[in-house]
């Protein structure tokens, strides 16, 4: 009897403490479950710095998926040196809903053009300092109670954000771009924050899929990716939706038809410390996200105190798989490098006469 290889897979998506790489960052770049990295602003110093820095990890593994938070508004991270201040995603709803102020049709319209022009702009300048995926867009619907949300939703209405995700998603791709759509199911209708607790969801499934999760059926075939939320929807599962294998591979992957990669959201954040009602581990966290059916596991923010945590993570999915604990959906690494860009981006210098980019500023909001 011949034991079979597991499918080689690199799941983890961790971060770095600084501006330059150090000898730990290194070597856990090279470690063969990582598979990207998430940046944040104590990354940023200048465009050189960075453009440095994500060239430094490309030489290291040129596979290595560069990731950030840069939505617009107050969820971006890079605002300095001719980076452009992208406005909250709101900022395109309420244009939306100023249709027919200047003649019939006139605000939607709009409001579709610069959404584009802000993910052309968004995506341009990201991949002209190395980085290559966007966490973005928000597809949240703003029901006007959640903090954490907030501006970062486009509308209330399912309808406004698919189209105007969709118009987003659209100048990503003019930029070489893919996207991430997140937070699945929804993340607006509930108030708790899950960076610091466990919010619960008490609608129905089919309340749920007729508001909340619309914007995911009606993109299907247009997100790359997904993020799922760290809140319970108790009528639906007890475990919140990045651990649960009804809500990622039942509804989102079977019913919704969505064919990309999905991300867990970070495993440091409260909603995603219990499990069960029981705080775990995150290694056992991350286990339960890639066997419910997350391609890959974000661990944040643990680098900044010597990276013990993500250490005993590496080595934890190492032995969980080794042991079985959890093995690797066959197309999840497919799924990764899909994200890939697959273009050469311009340099700042090459995109500040580009065309294209330039009219895309124009018509920024």
């Amino acid at each position: 009897m011949t034991t079979q290889t597991p499918t080689p897979h690199a799941p983890v998506v961790l971060d770095i403490a600084g501006l330059t790489l150090d000898a730990h960052d290194r070597r856990r770049l090279k470690h063969p479950l990582v598979g990207g990295l998430i940046l944040f602003a104590r990354n940023w110093h200048s465009r050189l710095q960075l453009t440095e820095l994500t060239a430094e990890i490309k030489s290291i593994r040129p596979d290595m998926l560069v990731c950030v938070d840069h939505e617009g508004g107050r969820v971006q991270r890079f605002r300095t040196d001719g980076f452009t201040h992208l406005p909250p995603m709101r900022v395109l709803g309420e244009m939306w809903m100023d249709d027919g102020k200047r003649g019939s049709g006139d605000g939607a319209l709009t409001a579709t053009d610069a959404a584009t022009a802000a993910g052309h702009v968004l995506g341009a300048e990201l991949r002209a300092c190395g980085v290559d995926l966007s966490f973005t867009p928000v597809l949240d619907l703003d029901h006007g109670g959640s903090g954490v949300i907030g501006d970062r939703a486009f509308h209330r209405d399912a309808r406004v954000v698919a189209l105007l995700a969709k118009s987003l998603m659209h100048g990503l791709l003019r930029a070489g771009m893919h996207n991430c759509g997140k937070h699945f199911p929804g993340h607006g209708f509930v108030k708790a924050d899950s960076h610091l607790e466990v919010p619960i969801d008490g609608r129905s499934l089919k309340a749920i899929l007729a508001d909340d999760a619309k914007p995911y059926e009606w993109l299907s075939t247009s997100l790359a990716s997904v993020m799922p939320a760290h809140v319970v929807y108790p009528k639906v599962d007890a475990q919140p939706a990045g651990f649960s294998p009804r809500w990622l591979k039942e509804i989102l992957r079977q019913q919704l038809g969505f064919t990309g990669a999905v991300f867990s959201d970070d495993l440091s954040m409260a909603g995603a410390r219990r499990v069960g009602g029981v705080e775990v581990s995150y290694t056992e966290a991350a286990c339960v996200a890639l066997n419910a059916g997350c391609d890959l596991v974000l661990l944040c923010n643990q680098s900044v105190d010597g990276g013990a945590a993500v250490d005993a993570l590496l080595d934890g999915l190492h032995d969980s798989q080794a042991q079985g604990h959890w093995q690797p959906d066959p197309d999840s690494e497919a799924r990764r490098l899909g994200l890939l860009p697959q273009t050469a981006p311009l340099t700042w210098d090459e995109l500040m006469h580009d065309s294209g980019y330039q009219r895309a500023l124009e018509r920024l909001p």
